[in-house]
């Protein structure tokens, strides 16, 4: 069981949700969407205030320092929970030094440049967190189960992530790529969730039935993906994403021991404190709070 200043054990969680590619895949069949590694939601939902004040404090210390910065790669069957990991799973995190970004369909104008043009423009600056919502990877999940590229242009992308991702982390950018693992019965009981409230109407779309009948190609796809672009600077999570409830707390310890492995430090500029104290505590600066009628 976890065990540690926030309640986890340094390595656990990482260890035992890292991916672990044989022969350049990964046997998501083998993963249990729906298992929570022993850990208990009373337990996990009493940890949550502590936990999320702990990414706050990680998280002012990335700004303080502004020399490096994380990239969070979200990705996952559709309702397997991308946005509700940012909204609860992350809500730790200061809006003001988050920036989230969801890739689409190209434009027109994305498509006249390479698969990484627009991922390269939306990177995180020092100090910064930057969520992909979607990201890169469509390049080869998509675009292979669809079709939209030859199977040797697909093969030959997977390289050229590795080779990017490996710049990006040697810049300085924590890489932390998590994959949602959901059932295709729980996304059956999800998609009939929406069909069933009137208020969630508008998340549903024609398209989410039509893509259920590539659910076989798409884990293919994704087996690959994250067996042939994982590696130690660049890691994929598979995070058992049936129970929410698991899913938030897993990503949480996740981003959580990336973030202290980075060992980040608050600047120590030198100050004359003593000088800086006597100066705060005369009144030389002190508004007299008389004010003269310059009115003639």
């Amino acid at each position: 069981m976890p065990s540690s200043k926030n309640s986890t054990n340094r390595h656990s969680i990482r260890d035992s949700l890292r991916a672990r590619p044989k022969h350049g895949r990964v046997e998501l069949a083998a993963i249990d969407p729906s298992d929570t590694n022993g850990v208990k939601r009373h337990w996990a939902d009493e940890r949550t205030l502590a936990d999320e004040e702990h990414v706050m404090q990680l998280q002012d210390r990335l700004h303080a320092e502004a020399k490096r910065s994380v990239l969070i790669v979200l990705q996952g069957m559709d309702t397997s929970g991308k946005d509700g990991t940012v909204r609860y799973a992350l809500r730790g995190l200061n809006p003001q030094g988050v920036r989230i970004v969801s890739f689409k369909a190209p434009s027109a104008s994305e498509r006249r440049h390479d698969f990484l043009w627009r991922i390269k423009r939306a990177l995180p600056d020092p100090g910064e967190i930057v969520i992909f919502n979607r990201s890169h990877y469509e390049d080869v999940l998509i675009a292979r189960v669809k079709g939209l590229a030859p199977p040797a242009v697909i093969r030959k992308r997977y390289a050229i992530i590795n080779r990017f991702e490996a710049a990006v982390a040697r810049s300085g950018t924590a890489i932390v790529k998590v994959y949602l693992h959901i059932s295709e019965d729980e996304q059956r009981r999800r998609l009939v969730g929406r069909l069933n409230d009137p208020d969630k109407h508008w998340k549903f779309s024609d398209g989410d039935v039509t893509e259920r009948a590539y659910w076989d190609a798409y884990q293919r796809a994704y087996a690959t993906a994250i067996g042939r672009c994982s590696s130690a600077e660049s890691p994929w999570y598979v995070i058992p994403a049936n129970r929410k409830w698991y899913r938030n707390w897993a990503v949480t310890q996740v981003l959580i021991e990336e973030m202290e492995a980075m060992k980040s430090n608050y600047p120590h500029p030198q100050l004359d404190v003593r000088a800086l104290k006597r100066s705060l505590s005369s009144n030389v600066d002190k508004p007299s709070g008389k004010h003269t009628n310059r009115a003639a």
